[in-house]
């Protein structure tokens, strides 16, 4: 609680500071600010990148292979309901306080986990069913419940408004109506959600329905999901958020997958499906094959896409996911494939056997692809500033302050422009709660074959204007945001009221 206080104080001084600070570059253009508004800023440019593998200014930090010990891929547990009827299903999930190692010599880490001490369970979500889960809060202070990507109303979408106090237990009602997909949940407190997610509060949602697929789906065997994340820890293995955090998004030098370092899985069947999340604080990921082979894109962050799109590499900013289908009929009894982040192996996969699947999985894109016709923005919202001086259209986070009204039911286009300056521009993945929208275009061009589909983040590079398409089918107050979440709880976030 100590720490909200400092961040709340800590907030208030910098809003100050940034106020005075944007009033001098407004009146005095020819100090800091070039002809087009962009900042001359003192920092030098080790931290300038683009891609925002290293984010931070001055600060980068590259991701290292480890030399732990192979461990077998932890499979979060599919959580059991405490009740199913006709209608509904309950379940039950806590935030709690834990303790896990990482390395094989190393010391034990103080975490946090829902239902457990690291990560958290995969709970489905049936299409067309009412889901309710009680939530409770073991930690010491205050959490909320994002349940991100899902179709709902903002009064149980889980944003900073829905805190719950240590103690306390809430019901969240969920209505599931919206395509299957690969969701997640993770807390969203105002000043404390980087920290909650950095130690360990992140868990799976999978949308599902009862109509057959073709694609692999028994979980943990042919269909298994892989949280990514980058971590920088102590000399004896251990997290420290306070003395690891960056402002402009904190970020590790070591890659973990579901929570574990150097992880194997055994392969029994022709193909794989694999679930990618980048649960990361802040860094982009680059996934590729280590044999340089490709690999088929068929989902992304609320569903299938369009049309299977084959690739070698595959870039994810912080929230966004992906499901890809990996072919291992070349390889022979015992070969080895790796997934690579960044060029980095983080999960090895060795073939057992190579049961094949008795289905054709294209049969799962029988329904005629989605025409994304752009049109006229209705909104156009400009991303600029680093560190304390993150900005959306140039304001701040206000929790008091509603900055879009908009009719319930309506369609709208948005441009999202981020701004670059002179020392390069940080990529922003932006995030709107509570709907699932479509990329139109990117600079005046449309989108690539492989975001031909519903999603909830969109990365958006320095200097680029991205066009998306959204019907806001749920009332409510929503976030809209940059999901580098240093960025976020420096106030790079606004409110969407839907009436």
């Amino acid at each position: 609680m100590n720490r909200l206080i400092k961040w709340i104080v800590g907030t208030g001084i910098i809003s100050i500071v940034i106020g005075l600070t944007f009033l001098l570059f407004t009146f005095a253009p020819d100090r800091g600010m070039m002809g087009d508004g962009s900042f001359m800023g003192g920092w030098n440019d080790r931290g300038m990148m683009h891609d925002n593998g290293g984010m931070g200014r001055g600060n980068t930090v590259d991701l290292v292979a480890s030399n732990e010990p192979n461990q077998p891929l932890p499979i979060p547990k599919r959580l059991q309901p405490d009740r199913v009827t006709d209608e509904a299903l309950y379940y039950t999930v806590r935030a709690e306080r834990g303790e896990h190692r990482f390395f094989n010599q190393g010391v034990s880490s103080e975490t946090l986990g829902y239902n457990g001490s690291l990560l958290g369970p995969m709970i489905e979500l049936p299409t067309g069913k009412t889901v309710y889960i009680d939530t409770i809060n073991q930690l010491d202070e205050p959490t909320s419940f994002h349940w991100h990507g899902l179709v709902i109303p903002g009064e149980v979408d889980g944003g900073p408004h829905q805190l719950i106090a240590p103690g306390e237990q809430k019901r969240a009602r969920l209505d599931i109506d919206q395509q299957p997909g690969t969701l997640w949940f993770h807390p969203h407190p105002m000043g404390i959600s980087a920290e909650q997610v950095y130690l360990g509060l992140a868990g799976l949602l999978y949308v599902t329905d009862d109509m057959s697929s073709s694609l692999p789906n028994e979980y943990g065997v042919d269909d298994i999901p892989l949280i990514v994340q980058d971590r920088l820890f102590t000399d004896d293995g251990q997290l420290d958020y306070d003395r690891q955090m960056n402002i402009d998004g904190t970020i590790g030098d070591t890659l973990i997958a579901n929570g574990a370092i150097n992880t194997t899985f055994d392969v029994t069947t022709k193909t794989l499906r694999v679930r990618l999340v980048n649960g990361s604080n802040a860094r982009n990921l680059d996934f590729s094959l280590s044999n340089g082979a490709s690999f088929t894109q068929i989902a992304t962050d609320g569903g299938l896409i369009d049309q299977p799109v084959s690739l070698e590499t595959l870039k994810l900013t912080p929230s966004e996911r992906a499901e890809i289908l990996i072919d291992f009929s070349d390889l022979s009894l015992g070969d080895e494939l790796a997934l690579e982040a960044d060029g980095i192996s983080f999960t090895t996969f060795t073939v057992r056997s190579k049961i094949v699947q008795n289905r054709d999985w294209t049969d799962a894109f029988r329904e005629a692809p989605v025409t994304n016709e752009s049109s006229e923005a209705d909104r156009r919202l400009t991303l600029f500033g680093v560190s304390h001086m993150v900005t959306i259209d140039g304001k701040q986070f206000d929790p008091d302050r509603i900055d879009i009204n908009v009719q319930q039911g309506t369609t709208e286009v948005w441009e999202i422009y981020n701004r670059d300056d002179m020392m390069g521009g940080m990529t922003h993945p932006f995030h709107i709660h509570g709907v699932q929208f479509r990329i139109l275009e990117r600079e005046g061009k449309p989108p690539p074959d492989n975001e031909h589909g519903w999603k909830d983040t969109v990365a958006v590079a320095p200097g680029e204007r991205v066009k998306i398409k959204m019907t806001f089918r749920e009332s409510g107050t929503f976030m809209y945001h940059c999901h580098i979440l240093e960025h976020e709880e420096n106030g790079m976030m606004g409110q969407l009221n839907v009436k």
